[in-house]
């Protein structure tokens, strides 16, 4: 069974993709400025989970490649295609769950090391980043698609009695 933390995220992510049901090409690609486009927020997120989970901890750093470009936080905005988006954010959240799955209390308190130097924050912590991470999207998406003309979009956070609920460590 997989750590509460690690049921968090995959919680927002389920969230997330709720959020984006239904999206069509042309308004995935649509930019209100200084808001960035939809595609370019699935990009985002696909991007940090993969610099967390696969490369950091992991030495990974194959795996969607197109990331580097799309949704890169240190790279001028852009509008990458929906279906490409979807296409990396499956590939990564993929292959980033058996290392997410594996992580035990004891893991979560220990801190990568990147460049030779320990992170400042502790597993658990880069955990709760991501996971808040999608939340803070997740917000900005539904904001965007309102500004589209979108109805209706998801009012409240979905089923986390089901998918999520509290349990102890």
């Amino acid at each position: 069974m997989a750590h509460p933390l690690v049921d968090q995220l995959r919680f927002a992510r389920s969230e997330f993709r709720r959020c984006l049901a239904g999206v069509s090409d042309e308004d995935a690609d649509t930019r209100l400025p200084p808001m960035n486009s939809l595609g370019w927020i699935i990009c985002h997120l696909a991007g940090q989970e993969r610099r967390f989970w696969l490369i950091w901890a992991q030495g990974i750093g194959d795996v969607a490649p197109e990331l580097n470009e799309w949704g890169h936080f240190e790279k001028p905005a852009n509008t990458p295609p929906l279906e490409g988006a979807w296409a990396a954010w499956q590939t990564v959240t993929h292959a980033v769950d058996p290392y997410l799955e594996a992580l035990t209390q004891e893991r979560l308190l220990e801190h990568l090391v990147v460049d030779g130097e320990p992170m400042e924050s502790n597993i658990g912590t880069m955990l709760r980043r991501s996971t808040y991470h999608y939340w803070f999207h997740n917000g900005e998406a539904n904001a965007i698609r309102q500004l589209l003309g979108h109805a209706p979009v998801p009012e409240f956070v979905g089923e986390i009695a089901k998918e999520a609920p509290y349990r102890p460590e």
